[in-house]
């Protein structure tokens, strides 16, 4: 991977995808800043007090109006948004780690999460805890075996739709991968900060 990658495109709409665990929040946020761009985090923008779901009306709104920014990075599945979103997106990149990994790294971070106590989203109330991660059918390990293959799946064949031949696409299979793919991006200026066009 080289600078190339990001120089053909005039403009940086990124959507980073992948199953639940695979660390999309982390790389999404690195890459934001490596690029200098806004970061729009759809979970975010879905999640109300109490986990209470944005209906999708609204989730659609709200996430159209944050599209209209000159470039971004999107951290973020939800695949009733695809169309909306990968409309506005130049680019997707995939985090398809291994399933091993993958359900390693939800354990580890809901185990914090609930060690911790602290809210996942700010004024939210929203935290993980011991209970939901174990005893719940809302545990996020079991949503993992719920939807690790078929995510898999899913992205697999939506590479290779014609309604998003514009989309350039990048299919990251390790954290390794991940690091070169951010290392290949000059960190910006010491004391910028994110220009949303």
């Amino acid at each position: 991977m080289d600078n190339s990658i990001f120089s053909e495109l005039e403009l940086c709409c990124i959507n980073v995808v992948g199953t639940s665990g695979s660390g999309k929040s982390t790389f999404a946020a690195r890459l934001a800043e490596r690029l200098n761009i806004p970061l729009i985090e759809l979970d975010r923008l879905n999640w109300g007090p109490n986990w209470q779901a944005t209906d999708e009306k609204r989730l659609l709104a709200k996430l159209g109006d944050e599209l209209v920014q000159e470039q971004w990075v999107l951290d973020g599945n939800y695949t009733n948004t695809i169309p909306l979103k990968w409309a506005h997106a130049t680019m997707v990149v995939w985090l398809d780690y291994s399933f091993i990994r993958t359900l390693w790294q939800i354990t580890k971070r809901s185990w914090q999460r609930a060690w911790s106590g602290r809210e996942v989203w700010p004024d939210t109330g929203n935290v993980e805890t011991f209970g939901k991660l174990f005893f719940s059918r809302e545990s996020m390990i079991l949503w993992v075996f719920k939807t690790y293959f078929s995510n898999r799946r899913k992205y697999a064949n939506l590479i290779q739709s014609s309604p998003y031949d514009h989309l350039q696409f990048v299919r990251l299979r390790s954290p390794k991968d991940a690091e070169r793919f951010l290392e290949t991006i000059p960190l910006p200026p010491h004391g910028s900060v994110h220009g949303g066009g």
